[in-house]
């Protein structure tokens, strides 16, 4: 989906359609006071104090309307130049363009853009004519505090989105439906996945049974991967005191990102934001040889990090959050086939996961801007090369992205396409060379000598929480079988002559799958399309037939076509499908 902000074109264009809306408006709802109508990801909106008028639908339809008249009267677009004394006099009836207005400081030139019998304060530019919005839709409204004050006023918020073409427009409000469809939001509160409560707060998402569910299957999944591939796991604790994120840095580099601390008697503790200072100190407990190495540790591990309250996300963001973090204690020699190693895991979950339309980014330091980065030239040399020579040894398509990089090392991101909306980073894999340092790491080499280990932060997942929206987003709730929260859902046709036979094909399906019983007293066709809602990958249908022959008869979900078997037969179908995860 297009980045409208980012298109210089369309920028221009929504921006100029939102001065439409704003004039259409103001002929609708005289009394009708403006603040500001910017440019956003989306399209655009208009802030607007309707004197406590709450917008209906019908609203929208005659603004609509009025806009497509605007439009048709064609009228130019005029720039003009005003003195501070001028746009004071100009908009004196309009309070929140007076407060822009004294904002501004004595040496900004002051704009406005004139459309027929409306006037605007603008910065621009825009479009020549209104004839040039005509292919608009307004898409929805809400209310939206002055200045995102709570304290303040309540405005009219109006959204809309303008294209060069009818055929253009079109084909954006299909994808919009479509991203609609493929909310994991949406799918997430008519699957029972999560939930969120202000009372709880914002950014913190609380996983009801069927997401627990889902959530342990992706853990298990991982945890398999990375106990085969000799991955130590560990627990710590969700708090650090301020004194460990001042010795890993992460307290002058990542502050303003972290929860205010908090005093305990007489120590200061914060949520932590990431859990390498905690895997330091595990490694740290012990001394280590050289023969031991590489040392893998790895947390399933919640962590806090402080988002803006207009940026949080169902579970794509979030402020606390559940990371598949490890970290790789390695020597020098090491980080090569460590790193290979990664990537390949990443390669392997991805395919598991049917993700095909992703890039690697390989984040450097930008070597004419140095201060904020780690001070060690030759080290960073050797580690980017050496991160490019994997990539290129595995055929991986890369970009370089320079100036990029954590203070502390290069970094591998993986961006994935979803089927809608913009690019989401999934997996990471950091190398390391200050942590170590800063708390004082070692190891014995095989000369005797004491010597630093490298650390390799990495997560396949990301977090549990942003993985689990992309896969909802990604199947539209149609989960695979292996992580579906209801596998299997029983419906008897009659209660009373096939309640018992299907009581006992529940029984005995319940010892290797998760399964419903749906025995409530209504029609059988709305059972069947409730199991279909609720996207269950089998339905089973059992009346006279089944239970005479003792067999079972299943549709697939999304099907319209009915089978029959044995039911040992369809035991191993499915234990086949889950153990190939298909």
């Amino acid at each position: 989906m297009i980045n409208i902000k980012e298109d210089k074109r369309l920028n221009t264009l929504n921006h100029s359609c939102a001065h439409l809306l704003a004039q259409a408006v103001k002929h609708i709802y005289k009394d009708a006071k403006l603040w500001v109508g910017p440019v956003i990801e989306e399209g655009f909106y208009y802030d607007i104090d309707l004197n406590g008028y709450t917008l209906t639908d019908e609203d929208l339809e005659k603004i609509s309307k009025e806009m497509k008249k605007l439009v048709k009267d064609g009228k130019r677009i005029y720039r003009e130049e005003l003195s501070r004394k001028e746009a004071l006099e100009r908009f004196k009836d309009n309070p929140y363009k007076i407060d822009i207005i004294n904002g501004l400081s004595e040496d900004e030139v002051i704009s406005c853009y004139t459309q027929g019998d409306f006037t605007d304060l603008c910065r621009g530019p825009h479009v020549d004519s209104v004839k040039e919005c005509k292919n608009f839709k307004l898409l929805k409204f809400s209310g939206s505090y002055y200045k995102g004050d709570s304290k303040n006023k309540v405005l009219q918020r109006i959204y809309g989105i303008c294209f060069d073409s009818k055929e253009d427009l079109e084909n954006h409000l299909k994808e919009l439906e479509e991203a609609a469809l493929r909310d994991h939001r949406k799918i997430g509160k008519e699957l029972e996945i999560f939930m969120t409560d202000d009372l709880v707060g914002k950014g913190m998402p609380l996983w009801l049974p069927n997401g627990a569910l889902v959530r342990k299957e992706l853990e298990n999944y991982i945890y398999e991967k990375e106990q085969k591939l000799g991955y130590h796991h560990v627990y710590t604790p969700c708090v650090g005191t301020v004194d460990l994120y001042k010795t890993s840095g992460h307290w002058d580099h990542y502050k303003e990102n972290m929860f205010p601390s908090m005093k305990v008697d007489d120590e200061e503790f914060v949520l932590r934001p990431m859990n390498c200072p905690h895997h330091m100190l595990v490694y740290k407990n012990s001394l280590h040889s050289y023969r031991e190495l590489p040392i893998r540790i790895g947390e399933f591990a919640t962590d806090f990090r402080y988002e803006a309250s207009g940026a949080v996300k169902g579970l794509e963001r979030v402020r606390c959050m559940c990371q598949n973090d490890a970290h790789l204690f390695v020597t020098p020699e090491q980080i090569g086939d460590e790193f290979k190693k990664v990537v390949q895991l990443i390669l392997d979950v991805y395919k598991d996961f049917g993700i095909n339309n992703y890039k690697f980014r390989l984040s450097l330091r930008d070597p004419n801007d140095k201060e904020k980065y780690f001070d060690d030239d030759e080290m960073w040399n050797n580690a980017e090369n050496k991160l490019r020579e994997v990539l290129d040894s595995l055929g991986v398509k890369y970009f370089e992205a320079v100036g990029e990089a954590a203070f502390y090392g290069p970094k591998l991101d993986v961006e994935v396409k979803p089927a809608v909306g913009p690019e989401v980073t999934l997996s990471t894999c950091q190398l390391d060379f200050l942590l170590p340092r800063r708390f004082e790491l070692s190891y014995i080499d095989k000369d005797g000598t004491k010597k630093t280990p490298v650390v390799l932060h990495r997560a396949i997942f990301g977090t549990f929480d942003r993985f689990t929206a992309f896969i909802l987003e990604e199947t539209k709730g149609a989960l695979p079988l292996w992580l579906s929260p209801t596998q299997i859902n029983i419906i008897p046709v009659n209660n009373e002559y096939h309640l018992k036979y299907a009581e006992k094909i529940c029984d005995k399906l319940k010892e290797e799958f998760r399964v419903s019983l749906d025995s409530r007293e209504e029609k059988l066709s709305y059972k069947m399309r409730e199991s279909q809602i609720k996207k269950v990958p089998y339905t089973l249908i059992l009346g006279d037939k089944e239970k005479d022959e003792k067999i079972i008869s299943f549709r697939k979900y999304s099907s319209k076509e009915t089978e029959s078997m044995p039911l040992k037969d369809f035991i191993k179908k499915l234990n086949d499908q889950i153990k190939e995860r298909r």
